[in-house]
Order: structure tokens, then sequence, then C-alpha cells
């Protein structure tokens, strides 16, 4: 399973969600552990006001179908955004430590996806 996360450099969680410079993709295996974290710059603080609400939604949710995401870790999403996810079938879970890699493990032991 494929969780992403809006990242800084530094790995801390980035509080953008919609406007994030880079997100990260981890791969959860069937325990609740990170087998694979992939970051990505994904420039979307630069495209967020760059044409219209719903092209930026589109061009996050072909990021999430590209990347098979099952699942969003995030401090805040917009309402707009939380539509999106929701008609997409995905949850949204709280990030709840300032450590993205923290955060994502903390989410999916919440949230009992293992």
């Amino acid at each position: 399973m494929n969780l992403m996360i809006p990242v800084r450099p530094d790995g801390s969680v980035e509080p953008r969600f919609g406007k994030a410079p880079m997100v990260a993709v981890a791969g959860i295996d069937e325990a609740g552990t990170i087998t694979s974290w992939q970051t990505y710059q994904v420039n979307w603080d630069a495209l967020h006001d760059a044409g219209t609400e719903g092209s930026h939604h589109a061009r996050i949710v072909t990021f999430l179908r590209d990347h098979e995401v099952a699942a969003v870790v995030a401090t805040h999403v917009g309402p707009g955004m939380q539509r999106t996810l929701n008609s997409m079938g995905l949850p949204m879970l709280l990030a709840t430590h300032p450590d993205a890699r923290a955060s994502v493990e903390a989410a999916v032991a919440a949230a009992g996806e293992h």
C-alpha cells in the first residue's frame, strides 16, 4: 500500500498539502512497516495559481493515481481537496509528528491499516 505525505527537504512534514513543493510516497507492508520511501519534486506551490482550482486538483489526482496512493497523510487539506479525496475513496490520515516518516508510521498504526 502506498501513502503520500507532503515533505520538506529536511524530512519534516510540509504543512501545505496543495501547495507542497515536494511530497513523499511511502510503501507500507502488511505489518505497517515502511518498506520504501521516494520523494518527488512536484512544485505544487508554484503551480497552484497557474490555472483553475479544478485543474490543480486534477494535477494532484493524476499524481495520486500514477503512484497508486491508497491514503494521504497531512496536517491539513482544504475543503475542496477533501471532497476530491473523498470522491476518490482516499482517506486523509492526520500527520501528528514533525518527522514525516514518524507521521506515516503513526498514521498507519492509528488507522489500523496493518
